[in-house]
Order: structure tokens, then C-alpha cells, then sequence
């Protein structure tokens, strides 16, 4: 309803895409993404998941090589692989008792997986007018849901309802953000900015579950954060020579 409403008298319009199977996959890629971290933060502290989640620029950084044609040199492959490493500080799967389903990991790197691809996506996308590309996800998450919902609906209670639209407003309002982003500039150097979202996930987990990282994923987010600002910076400079 807020797409439409952003549209207005537009609509018609907007609703023209040059690439309207693109789009499609595109919002199905951004709901399985949002599902997928869902389930996976259920069981996992927010900070931990959102840390995980910062794999996809690395992996942006790898897609980009097929799916964009963006040639990559080996200092960003060390810089991959120096997040990759990363990663698997966070995850831990030496500790005893660990399982990649149970634990949520399983899901929080699909997720990342699926995000990288969404964000490859909406670069492809990019000569679409970003309220196009909006409109398009508001839809397909509106029609999938629709489908669904029937099958698994409890009324909610009115904080419920605020919360859910507390939600639907800022990530319509962020979502509109990155597609214009994305638009302006390259996928990899856009991406690294989503590593503020640390703090934030780090700030709510803290209020409202007494959530604290440990050493252990405060180390391998250093690594992962670090190693996306030195891919962040290589892209830069190859751009710059370009």
C-alpha cells in the first residue's frame, strides 16, 4: 500500500520494467533473504546473525566476477578470504555440540548468500527507476504472503500490530535507500556501508533481549568489517584508474 501511495499518479508507469523477470527474482531473492535471517536470529543473537550477514559484500565481491563482469585481483581475494576467516571465528564449529541447523548458522548464511545475489540483482536493475523497483518487491512480497498467510494467520495484539508497522516502515524506507544507492554506484563499493548496522544490531540486542557479543564474534566481525573496508578501498582505487 505504501509503494502504491509513494507512486501515485505514476503508477501506471512505474509499474513498466525493462527487466520485469529480473525484478521478479530480484524480490524473491530479497523474501527469501528476510525469511531465512528470521529464522535464523530466532536462535541467534541479533548481533552474531547481523555479523554473519556481513559475508555478503565479500560474496558480492566473488558474484561480481560472473554476473557483472568485474575483474577482481588477487589483493581482494585476500581480502575475501581474510573475511571468509573471519566468519568462521563468529560461527565457532569447533565448539562442542555445534550444529550448522540448530545453531541458526545454517540459515543466516544462506541468507547472506541470497542477500549478495539480491544486491547483484538490483545493480543489474539499476536503469529502472527505483520506486519501479520498490513497487515490484511491495507486490511479489504482498501476493507470496497472501498465499501463506491464510494458513499460519493469529490475530495480533494492537502492540503487535504497531511493532509490524514500525517494521514495515523502516525497512520500506531502507530498502528505497539501498536501490537508490545501488543505482549511484557500484555494488561492491556500496555495500560496505551496511557494516554500521552492527552497531544498531548490536544497541537493540543489548535493550531488549540483554543480548552482549563475546570475544569471539567481536574478533572475527573486526576481520569481517576489516577486510570489506580493504576490498571497499581496492575498488576504489580500481575505478579511480579506470
Amino acid at each position: 500500500f505504501a509503494a502504491v501511495v509513494l507512486c501515485g499518479r505514476r503508477l501506471p508507469a512505474l509499474a513498466v520494467s525493462g527487466s520485469p523477470l529480473l525484478q521478479a527474482l530480484r524480490s524473491v531473492l530479497l523474501m527469501s533473504t528476510t525469511g531465512l535471517f528470521n529464522a535464523g536470529i530466532r536462535v541467534t543473537p541479533l548481533a552474531t546473525g547481523t555479523t554473519i550477514m556481513f559475508l555478503s559484500p565479500l560474496l558480492v565481491t566473488v558474484l561480481s566476477i560472473p554476473l557483472l563482469g568485474e575483474k577482481v585481483g588477487p589483493r581482494r581475494w585476500f581480502g575475501v578470504a581474510a573475511g571468509f576467516i573471519g566468519a568462521l571465528i563468529v560461527v565457532q564449529p569447533w565448539r562442542e555440540g555445534f550444529d550448522v541447523l540448530t545453531s541458526g548458522v545454517g540459515f543466516l548464511l544462506a541468507a547472506a548468500l541470497l542477500n549478495a545475489n539480491y544486491q547483484i540483482a538490483t545493480r543489474k536493475v539499476r536503469t529502472d527507476d527505483p520506486l519501479t523497483s520498490l513497487l515490484y518487491t511491495a507486490s511479489a512480497g504482498a501476493i507470496v504472503t497472501s498465499c501463506i498467510v491464510p494458513w499460519f494467520w493469529s490475530w495480533p495484539s494492537a502492540t503487535a500490530w504497531l511493532m509490524f508497522m514500525a517494521a514495515g516502515a523502516a525497512g520500506g524506507l531502507g530498502h528505497f535507500c539501498l536501490i537508490k544507492a545501488m543505482s549511484a554506484a557500484p555494488a561492491s563499493v556500496v555495500t560496505p556501508f551496511t557494516y554500521s548496522s552492527l552497531v544498531w544490531a548490536t544497541l537493540f540486542g543489548l535493550i531488549f533481549w540483554g543480548d552482549w557479543p563475546d570475544p569471539w564474534t567481536w574478533s572475527g566481525a573486526a576481520i569481517i568489517i576489516g577486510s570489506g573496508l580493504y576490498i571497499f578501498h581496492r575498488e576504489r582505487k580500481a575505478h579511480a584508474h579506470s
